[in-house]
């Protein structure tokens, strides 16, 4: 891995904080992630399931986690099973983690190799009564191929029908949602180094330079700086591109005149960052355009402070949109009859503004957490108000990631990163 050593503090209270909800006489199982084939003997970049990585620290392919509090053996209530690793796959894949190395990671002390998990996990599944499985549960989930979660699941209850199942997932929401502070360390770091791609950017951008090769500009810094490289598909998308909410291509000519949004986020050890910011290709906005701009910053600084304890996701929306609305108004996008007869399920704003405003950001962009309960601290939050306006040929979309405090303003994770239409005007023209 590219990342600094992480304090394993960090898992041992992940999974202390895991097992305290756990149901008496259970033991709960987490999978890597599979390596995916791209065609013969190509693979993907290997990926870790966030649960597992949350829990244990390990970064690696075939590895399982198994926590049983209750177990009669001690050596058994934190167990980890990895890849028995050799001189051989040392020279061919590179060296793996041994049990030593394993137990610094991540604290567990028993170390398995995985071959011997069956022999293992029969003997923990005759001391237990339920298990609990990792399912995929998250809102925006739409994952059609057969995991290895998926594939252990099936297996599981063939072999040992006469357990009770359980689901982690709503375990992991709660605990995934509220960051410890060696969390927020990570996803600073993460948003540092985006800051760092962005003020390369800022130097470069000129008409005529291909949206392709200012991505590689942000991966080139991403990657100096010990990023796994984007935490999401970048969308480097200039003039009317940017009216494409989810513009991936990258591979048109940024013209004179235009502006570009760029909604780009560096990964850090699997914590990831989310940014928007939209920039003129010539180095100065148009009257229209920056009037434009600061609206959706105008509706960015208000969205951010009404996020404090207690705020229902919900209802923050609602707000948000009524916040925008004032501001089409204001720019002569809507007017009075527009809002006068909207449709309430969906609102006139949504003309120029379809998406949300929030969502939860740590391990995963679009993090665990629970929307339907009220908002609490250390949770941390995009916002990302825009205006896309594609008869006028471009859109806008400002976006920070930010902490929400037991008291006063959330912190922002995206510190001096310039936001301000001026301010990027200065640094665009010095």
């Amino acid at each position: 891995m590219k990342y600094d050593p992480i304090d394993n503090t960090l898992f041992k209270i992940n999974r202390k904080n895991f097992m305290a909800q756990m149901k008496p006489e259970s033991l709960a199982v987490f999978n890597s992630n599979d390596v995916f084939k791209t065609g013969a003997d190509s693979t993907m970049p290997f990926k870790q399931h966030r649960d597992i990585f949350y829990l244990s620290g390990a970064d690696q392919e075939d590895t399982i986690l198994v926590l049983f509090p209750d177990c009669p053996d001690p050596a058994h209530r934190e167990v980890l099973f990895v890849t028995e690793t050799n001189d051989h796959i040392a020279v061919w894949e590179g060296e793996k983690l041994t049990k030593e190395k394993a137990t610094e990671i991540s604290g567990i002390e028993t170390v398995y190799w995985l071959k011997e998990f069956d022999k293992k996990f029969f003997e923990m599944m005759t001391q237990a009564s339920t298990i609990y499985f990792n399912t995929n549960e998250h809102y925006r989930q739409a994952v059609e191929m057969q995991t290895r979660e998926d594939r252990f699941i099936l297996k599981t209850k063939a072999q040992y029908p006469a357990h009770n199942y359980a689901k982690s997932a709503p375990i992991m929401q709660r605990l995934r949602a509220v960051k410890h502070p060696i969390e927020l360390a990570l996803m600073q770091r993460a948003c540092d180094i985006t800051n760092a791609g962005f003020r390369r950017v800022m130097d470069f951008v000129k008409p005529g330079v291909m949206e392709y090769v200012i991505e590689a500009e942000y991966l080139h810094e991403f990657i100096k700086s010990r990023s796994d490289g984007f935490a999401y598909t970048p969308i480097i998308a200039s003039g009317n591109n940017a009216n494409v909410l989810h513009y991936i291509e990258n591979n048109q000519e940024c013209k004179a005149g235009d502006l570009i949004l760029m909604d780009v986020g560096a990964t850090y050890a699997n914590y990831s960052a989310d940014m928007t910011r939209t920039i003129p290709v010539s180095g100065k906005f148009t009257k229209r355009q920056k009037e434009v701009y600061n609206a959706v910053n105008k509706v960015k600084n208000e969205a951010t402070e009404m996020l404090v304890p207690g705020t229902l996701w919900k209802e923050y929306h609602v707000e948000v949109g009524n916040i925008m609305t004032r501001e089409l108004l204001q720019l002569g996008l809507l007017d009075k009859a527009d809002v006068q007869n909207e449709n309430k399920e969906w609102p006139a704003y949504k003309k120029y503004f379809m998406h949300g405003t929030s969502h939860h950001i740590g391990l995963d962009t679009h993090d665990y957490g629970l929307l339907w309960e009220p908002m609490q601290a250390n949770n941390v939050f995009t916002v990302e108000p825009g205006i896309y306006i594609p008869e006028e040929g471009f859109g806008i979309r400002l976006e920070d990631d930010v902490v929400i405090q037991e008291k006063g303003s959330p912190k922002n994770l995206m510190g001096d990163i310039p936001i301000e239409a001026d301010e990027i005007e200065d640094l665009m023209n010095q």
